[in-house]
Order: structure tokens, then sequence, then C-alpha cells
């Protein structure tokens, strides 16, 4: 059987949206980056977060990329 998927924030907006109906405000993520916070909220509800869908991954490995340029250079 195939592993079902699922992106993540689209999960966590529908979270959202029903508790805005509900006439609820959520906030996520108020003291920084909402990444964190949102894969509680998906491991709360059974579903294991991917790094694909965070934007934090994609800076990292700029910034190690970055990195690793730098030091090629300065010893070449």
């Amino acid at each position: 059987m195939a592993e079902e998927t699922y992106n993540p924030w689209t999960v966590v907006n529908v979270v959202f949206r029903h508790l805005a109906d509900q006439g609820l405000h959520p906030t996520l993520g108020d003291n920084g980056h909402p990444g964190e916070p949102a894969a509680a909220l998906l491991r709360a509800l059974g579903i294991e977060p991917r790094a694909e869908g965070d934007i934090r991954q994609s800076q990292n490995i700029k910034e190690h990329l970055a990195q690793l340029r730098e030091t090629m250079l300065d010893e070449s």
C-alpha cells in the first residue's frame, strides 16, 4: 500500500480555518519562524512533516554551499 502524502501547510491551513470558523483567532510562530510550531501541530495530528516543505532547510543548504565556495576559493 502506497504511503499517503500531504502538503503540511495545507493541513495547517485547514486546521486554522476550522478554528477561525469557530470564532477563535489562532496564531502560529508569534515569537519567530512558524515552522517548528507547525511541525508540532502536524505531529500531534499523526502526520510526520518532511524537510522538503521547510524553507529553513533550503536556507541552510544555501548558507552551507556559500561557506564551501568561500573555503574552496580561499584555498586555491
